[in-house]
């Protein structure tokens, strides 16, 4: 009797997990800016939360930026790619940049990227504004753009 129970048990925690995961996977999540402080009380004051057209090694996007961390074998990394490649291609205000994360260990960390692949959202000065870990939906990336 309890053989059965465990593994019920067990396959209801591994279905609930399931569910979490596909709900989480590839959304974008708005990142809270860094306190300020001093006398520029409206910056962002954590050098880690701003990028430069020298971190990703591409010009930063008029409005906003997509910055995609992949790796070489990951075929989520591929679909975002195409994905983010298609959404952008008719804002150009918009920039989509690449960054392998193998290549980049310094910027990966700085970031604390965890997996790949994981888009980075900037606003036209650098800022890091959201993020998504995973293969974000088509309706996800155009919110993000809309907003």
């Amino acid at each position: 009797m309890t053989g059965p129970l465990v593994l019920l048990v067990a396959v209801l925690a591994t279905v609930l997990l399931g569910v979490l995961y596909s709900r989480v996977n590839g959304r974008f999540r708005a990142q809270p800016p860094a306190p300020s402080t001093g006398e520029d009380a409206g910056t962002v004051a954590d050098d880690r939360d701003v990028l430069q057209s020298d971190d990703i090694g591409a010009d930063l996007g008029e409005r906003l930026t997509l910055v995609q961390f992949s790796s070489a074998f990951c075929s989520p990394c591929r679909a975002t790619r195409t994905l983010l490649a298609d959404v952008t291609s008719d804002r150009p205000d918009v920039a989509h940049v690449e960054v392998d994360a193998e290549s980049n260990l310094d910027l990966v960390r700085r970031l604390d990227i965890r997996r790949t692949p994981t888009v980075v959202v900037l606003d036209a000065t650098g800022a890091v504004v959201g993020r998504a870990s995973g293969l974000p939906k088509r309706e996800q990336v155009e919110a993000v753009l809309a907003g």
